[in-house]
């Protein structure tokens, strides 16, 4: 084989794919690993209070399976409920009410704070009403979670316990999305493997600056809720979640995020354009609005999922051993790293090759959500629209 073979474009590119590669293996705190779930926990001598804030707007189609599942919640310290309507017209209020007579259980409060103010995300905004209200039972500790997350009866129990253990001030969990339709299962563990590979769990729990949470499962200390101004200082924050964390390390505060066994969402998701519009709706939010960021991320896309499969290809049909070679050994390491997920969510591996697939749909949604920011078009959510466009709503 020449030395010219080692210089040719294809050959190097196809090196760089997976020199990246063995770096995300290696040197990305094993994000790829799925074993960051809830430690080993003793539970306290005295249980806590605790109080759960659920933004909720229109959700009528989804409570009557993540309600209950709260209200059933075996804690055996003072614990209550209250959830958010935030200007619901599917009759979301009223249905909260009746699954409380009907089911009992936690204390269940319902209540409305009318429409937010400028500057504020509509959930920010019911999560605020929710939590001052709240903070009138001064609790120690607050859940906030949305209103799409069902709970297994000790999970509430379970948080407080790896609080407390553990000395975090957040311990938020990963819900396990929803697989049930082809996209589904196509694209959600994706997006939970890219979240792992943007903030790698096990940097989380460190003292360093990475801080992430997710926002459907989010136990949080009341006196540092207060000490990082939460959520007053993440009002105008457009991934409330990882804002919010951001602030509690910025507070001195620890932050604890991993993988739920038993904390799901019921939400579907069935359609491509569903899918679509839930990551678009925050892609180009979360690059800052900044086309030289859109740009570089772009070319990583390319160069780490797209380039592997490609040089396989060109290599064989050009006859470029080398090339191929390199880009197989790309790709098997990529598809090595993805198939933890997919066993996560209890997926066929035959799906790891087709992460590159996966990515470039995920490529073309983020270019979709700096397109839609260009045109002014804002972001809408359920009905409101939201006409700045560095204001997006998070779901919820």
């Amino acid at each position: 084989m020449s030395a010219d073979v080692w210089t040719s474009p294809v050959t190097v590119v196809p090196a760089l794919s997976l020199a990246a590669w063995l770096w995300l293996l290696l040197a990305r705190g094993f994000f790829w690993r799925t074993d960051v779930t809830l430690p080993a926990r003793r539970e306290p001598a005295a249980w806590p209070s605790v109080c759960v804030v659920v933004p909720a707007r229109d959700e009528a189609a989804v409570l009557a399976a993540s309600l209950p599942s709260l209200l059933a919640q075996d804690y055996p310290g003072r614990a209550e409920v209250f959830l958010v309507d935030d200007g619901s017209t599917d009759g979301t209020g009223e249905l909260a009410g009746e699954l409380a007579r009907r089911h009992g259980g936690l204390p269940l409060t319902v209540t409305s704070p009318g429409e937010p103010p400028a500057g504020w995300t509509g959930k920010l905004w019911a999560v605020r009403h929710g939590v001052a209200l709240a903070r009138a039972r001064e609790p120690e500790f607050l859940l906030l979670t949305d209103a799409d997350i069902a709970h297994a009866p000790d999970s509430l129990r379970a948080l407080v316990a790896a609080a407390g253990d553990g000395g975090f001030d957040v311990v938020s969990q990963m819900a396990r999305l929803r697989v049930a339709s082809a996209w589904e299962r196509l694209v959600v563990p994706a997006f939970v493997y890219f979240f792992a590979q943007l903030y790698p769990f096990r940097w989380i729990a460190r003292r360093g600056r990475t801080a992430a949470a997710a926002g459907g499962c989010v136990l949080l200390r009341t006196e540092t809720a207060e000490r990082a101004r939460i959520p007053e200082a993440i009002r105008h924050a457009v991934i409330d979640d990882v804002a919010l964390a951001r602030a509690v390390k910025g507070a001195g505060g620890r932050v604890w995020l991993g993988l739920a066994e038993r904390v799901d969402s019921v939400r579907p998701y069935p359609q491509l354009g569903d899918l679509w519009r839930m990551v678009s709706r925050s892609a180009y939010a979360q690059l800052r609005h900044n086309p030289l960021v859109l740009t570089g991320t772009v070319a990583g896309l390319v160069l780490i999922y797209l380039v592997p499969p490609l040089a396989v290809v060109v290599g064989a049909a050009r006859g470029e051993t080398a090339a191929a070679l390199l880009g197989g050994a790309a790709w098997l390491v990529m598809a090595g790293t993805y198939a933890p997920m997919l066993r996560h969510y209890r997926q066929p591996l035959w799906l790891a090759p087709l992460l590159p697939f996966t990515a470039f749909l995920y490529l073309l949604m983020t270019v979709d959500s700096a397109v839609q920011h260009y045109r002014g078009r804002g972001a809408a959510w359920k009905g409101r629209t939201y006409a700045r466009p560095d204001v997006v709503p998070d779901e919820g």
